[in-house]
C-alpha cells in the first residue's frame, strides 16, 4: 500500500477533503489571526503515515509538516498537528489548514472555507519507463496500456478514448506495475513519482509533467483555512509570498523528490 495513497491520492484526498469541510464545518467558529497569535499555535490536519505528506514518526516528516511549519514560524507561533486516519474526521478536529488543497475556481464559498493563493501547479501526470516512445496524453492509443487509479478522474478520461487499462488502489502499486512492465504508462501525481524515484534510484521512472491540454487533469494548489478571518487569509498569502520568494517552499517540496510548477 503507498503510504500517501492511505488518505487517498491527492485528487481524491483533496476532493474528499473539501467536500468533507464543505459539508460539515458550517457551524464551526471562526478562526481569526488574533485568537491563533493568542493560543500561540495553529493547527494542521494531515495523516500520521502518509509520506511523503506526512508522517507522525519518520524523520523527515513529510512536506505538509515541513511547510506547516514554516507557515506557523512566519505567523509568529508553533504549529500543532491533528492527525488524522481519513479525510471525514477532519470536521470533527480544530484544525485549521489543510495543505496542498485543489483550488477549484468553482469551489463553493458560503461554508466557509477559503483557499490562499496558490503556490503550486498539480495535476495528474503520466508516468512512463525511460526510453518510452509516449511523451504525451497524446500519445495514448489501443496498444498502450495504462495504470490508473480506481475511481478516477484520470480513469474514466483514458477509459473514454479507448485506451487499455489496468486498475488499481494506490499509486505507488501503479509505479511497481510499470517497472516490472506490466503497464506502459501510469497516470500518477508528481508528488507520488518524484517520491518514488527518490526511494527507488536503482528503477526509476520518467515522469511526463501534467498536460495543460487536459483541462480536468490539471489545477493549482492553496492551503484550505477553515473560516479564516480577513487577517489571517492576508497572513498566510504573505507568508507563501515570501517563503515562494525564499525557494523555501520549493525547497520543502525538493526533499521528498518533488520538483513543483508555479501556479498559473
Amino acid at each position: 500500500m503507498s503510504a500517501a495513497a492511505r488518505f487517498g491520492s491527492l485528487p481524491r484526498l483533496a476532493a474528499l477533503i473539501s467536500l468533507a469541510m464543505l459539508c460539515l464545518v458550517e457551524s464551526a467558529a471562526s478562526r481569526t489571526l488574533a485568537v491563533i497569535r493568542e493560543r500561540g499555535s495553529i493547527s494542521l490536519c494531515a495523516h500520521p503515515n502518509s509520506l511523503p505528506f506526512a508522517s507522525r514518526t519518520a524523520e523527515p516528516p513529510g512536506f505538509q509538516i515541513e511547510l506547516g511549519r514554516a507557515l506557523a514560524q512566519q505567523l509568529g507561533v508553533s504549529l500543532a498537528v491533528e492527525w488524522v486516519l481519513i479525510s471525514y474526521q477532519i470536521p470533527r478536529t480544530d484544525c485549521d489548514l489543510v495543505l496542498d488543497t485543489i483550488a477549484a475556481s468553482d469551489a463553493p464559498t458560503e461554508f466557509g472555507i477559503k483557499l490562499s493563493k496558490p503556490y503550486y501547479r498539480g495535476g495528474v501526470a503520466l508516468a512512463v519507463r525511460p526510453g518510452s516512445p509516449v511523451t504525451s496524453f497524446n500519445d495514448l492509443n489501443s496498444h498502450i496500456k495504462v495504470a490508473v487509479q480506481t475511481g478516477s478522474l484520470a480513469a474514466m478520461i483514458i477509459d473514454q478514448r479507448h485506451v487499455p487499462i489496468s486498475v488499481f488502489g494506490f499509486e505507488e502499486d501503479m509505479l511497481a506495475a510499470l517497472v516490472a512492465h506490466e503497464v506502459d504508462a501510469a497516470a500518477v501525481t508528481p508528488l507520488t513519482t518524484g517520491y518514488y524515484n527518490l526511494q527507488h534510484p536503482d528503477r526509476v521512472v520518467t515522469l511526463l509533467p501534467p498536460s495543460e491540454t487536459e483541462k480536468d487533469l490539471v489545477w493549482n494548489v492553496a492551503v484550505g483555512m477553515r473560516r479564516p478571518d480577513d487577517a489571517l487569509r492576508q497572513a498566510i498569502d504573505q507568508a507563501i509570498d515570501r517563503l515562494s520568494a525564499d525557494g523555501v517552499i520549493a525547497g520543502i517540496y525538493r526533499r521528498y523528490g518533488v520538483t513543483l510548477q508555479a501556479p498559473r
